[in-house]
């Protein structure tokens, strides 16, 4: 796009600005200037108004916020305008001085101040309400109580025509300054789009200060006359605005995350307690030093106090949101603090088992050899005749604790030769009724009952059955165990689907598990000697975590142990590899 294409609503609002000026010194002061002058200036401020109202129609989010804010204070500024128009360009009399429209004035540059501290140019999060917002909110109500403080006095308490135009200039002035500072502060700190568009409504609003500030003089020395070389500027100032709400979407202002030394927040801050330490002040100064007529005094003192009143419940409100705030961080910590400790139990858990296994399976063999020649040579002994009662007893004993070194010896070696084995789609719905259909059919204990739960259409995960069915049947196993020395109870299997992962549980209402933390470590072990080697749930830890899994185990309230799984679900990509495989 050209230059001239690019900038071309800018070019429009210089061009009808330059027609007014040659329109005003043309032609002579009058009904046919003055209509020109109001109903132009009016034609414009409703076209700044229509776009920011388009542009937050089209927009999202706090860019929605923004422009609606934006075109809420041109509408307040279209209907001073209006009232301008019914009595010049309708009535053909003077506007009123002072008028109840110059409240509509005044306030049209609140909603705009609370536009840019929404900062729309920051990516925070959900762009939730925040404490900084909250503190400009408050120096917003701060601004209606200083007009109210002082200006409502000189023109509706006493009416003072001089006094009342002495003092609304300057603060009007002052709010207008207002905005030009709180623009640039964005505009420092915004970049790309936003930046333009803080730049151009920052010099627009500038000149517009300036100039209102010569138009309060001028109407207070009896100078000011509508489509003067006043309005001139305030035309000009006003299409500037209509030509930066035309031209953002054209910039394509976004978000961008704050930046370190991004100091919005603690500036509110700082001006929200000025606002707030001001009030006592006010309220000394009228009680001790205001010359005002006494019913404008006790106007300005009560207003006073309903500010506090107000502005305290601001910052009860802003201390819960912080409170609220610091919660949530202090949440959020302790949930990262729990998932770094069970992410680094994971690891050690991981290395462990590694380190382990090596030396197991070296050690299982080296034992393996003269264990072997011990029962060889013990059978042999038994086998002899000529051995007493008592010889025959010891023999008995050596083979038998040979015969159960053996066993953990092969235990041993099964966990340290874990092997992935051959992955496929396992149905765990099935594995889990097997697992249990086999432990029920093993038990007779009538005390003990098992309830399994297991959510119908359960999706197949990628992994080895036989490995899969062997934990579940040692968990099961372990629950049992648990519950039978409790003298009954119930063990409740579930299953169900969770985003993209199948999560199973295991849930017993046995005694609990003394230590949660070390059930996973090898050779760990409750029960009594000879019962367990400890290794069971060792294995079981490396099968889930071959399967990409994770496995947790903890105590629960009102007692007993739960045992839960995560696997992930099969994916597409994983079922198009087992089909090419079998193809």
């Amino acid at each position: 796009m050209s230059l001239f294409g690019r900038n071309r609503w800018f070019v429009l609002a210089g061009g009808i600005t330059l027609a007014f000026a040659v329109v005003s010194l043309a032609i002579p002061r009058g009904p046919v200037l003055t209509a020109i002058s109001d109903i132009g200036y009016l034609l414009v401020s409703l076209v700044v108004v229509v776009t920011m109202i388009a542009n937050a129609w089209s927009e999202r989010g706090t860019n929605r916020h923004f422009w609606a804010l934006m075109g809420s204070g041109c509408l307040l500024w279209v209907c001073n305008q209006v009232a301008w128009v019914y009595f010049e360009v309708l009535r053909h009399a003077s506007f009123p001085d002072p008028s109840v429209m110059d409240l509509f004035l005044f306030l049209h540059l609140i909603p705009m101040i609370a536009a840019i501290a929404l900062r729309p140019h920051r990516s925070e999060g959900d762009q939730k309400f925040h404490v900084g917002t909250l503190d400009f909110l408050l120096l917003l109500v701060w601004w209606v109580f200083l007009y109210a403080f002082v200006v409502f006095p000189s023109q509706y308490v006493s009416l003072n025509v001089a006094e009342y135009d002495k003092n609304f200039g300057p603060l009007y002035l002052v709010e207008s300054g207002m905005l030009v500072v709180v623009l640039g502060i964005a505009a420092r700190g915004a970049s790309g789009g936003w930046k333009t568009v803080y730049l151009n409504l920052m010099a627009a609003s500038a000149i517009y200060a300036v100039d209102s500030q010569a138009v309060n003089l001028a109407l207070a020395h009896k100078t000011y006359y509508s489509g003067s070389l006043y309005d001139v500027a305030l035309l000009g100032t006003v299409g500037w605005m209509a030509a930066t709400a035309l031209t953002a979407r054209q910039w394509h202002p976004v978000a961008a995350p704050p930046d370190s030394d991004d100091k919005w927040g603690t500036r509110a801050l700082r001006l929200a307690m000025l606002a707030i330490l001001s009030l006592p002040l006010l309220g000394l100064w009228t009680f001790r030093s205001d010359s005002s007529p006494a019913p404008a005094r006790t106007f300005r003192l009560f207003t006073v106090l309903v500010a506090m009143l107000v502005l305290g419940v601001f910052v009860f409100v802003r201390q819960y949101l912080q409170d609220r705030a610091l919660i949530h961080l202090l949440e959020d910590s302790r949930r990262s603090f729990e998932n770094e400790q069970r992410l680094q139990s994971h690891l050690v858990q991981r290395e462990k088992l590694a380190s382990l296994g090596q030396m197991i399976a070296g050690a299982a063999h080296e034992i393996d050899h003269p264990l072997t020649a011990i029962m060889a040579y013990s059978e042999k002994l038994w086998s002899n005749e000529r051995l007493t009662s008592e010889q025959d007893g010891l023999v008995r004993k050596i083979v038998n604790q040979s015969q159960r070194t053996r066993d953990l010896i092969s235990s041993l070696l099964s966990f340290a030769q874990q092997s992935s084995g051959q992955k496929q789609m396992v149905d765990l719905g099935m594995l889990l009724q097997r697992s249990v259909q086999m432990r029920e059919l093993q038990r007779h204990d009538q005390k003990i009952h098992i309830e399994t739960v297991i959510e119908p259409s359960l999706p197949r995960v990628w992994g080895d059955g036989h490995q899969l069915f062997q934990a579940f049947v040692q968990i099961v196993e372990n629950a049992l165990d648990a519950l039978q020395e409790a003298g009954g109870g119930l063990l409740r299997v579930s299953a169900q689907l969770q985003g993209e992962e199948v999560v199973v549980q295991f849930s017993d209402s046995g005694p609990g598990i003394k230590e949660p933390l070390r059930v996973f470590d090898p050779f760990y072990t409750t029960k009594p000697i000879g019962k367990g080697t400890g290794l069971g749930l060792s294995a079981v830890y490396g099968v889930v975590q071959d399967h990409q899994g994770q496995i947790t185990c903890q105590n629960k309230p009102e007692g007993g142990a739960v045992f839960v799984l995560r696997l992930p679900v099969a994916r597409e990509t994983d079922s198009k590899a087992l089909a090419a495989v079998q193809a």
